[in-house]
């Protein structure tokens, strides 16, 4: 069966969760979308994914595919930072109400 994403639950990293993400086999967007919010689901049914305060995304992701996996994160935590390489750093991308905004670099 073809994995056309990767996500990869790292659990309390430095006092964050952290979702390595990245492509796999050759697919358009819509399949990688329904992969993409079918393992998260998965992932969260099954107390891999249980929220908290923060989560950090790293890997590569197309728009579309980075619209789903905010989605389905930023119902559980209270801060979404995904990896922006050219900064070297974290940026906030979602906020709820705490310490941290919007825009806000994080390591």
């Amino acid at each position: 069966m073809a994995e056309y994403y990767k996500i990869i639950f790292d659990c309390a990293v430095g006092g964050a969760d952290l979702l390595r993400i990245g492509f796999g086999d050759p697919a358009q967007n819509d399949e990688i979308c329904r992969e993409v919010e079918r393992k998260l689901g998965e992932a969260i049914s099954s107390g891999i994914l249980t929220g908290g305060p923060l989560i950090k995304v790293n890997g590569p992701a197309s728009l579309p595919v980075a619209v789903v996996i905010a989605h389905a994160v930023s119902h559980l935590y209270k801060v979404v930072a995904v990896f922006d390489p050219k900064l070297g750093r974290y940026v906030v991308a979602v906020s709820h109400g705490t310490q941290l905004k919007v825009g806000d670099l994080i390591d």
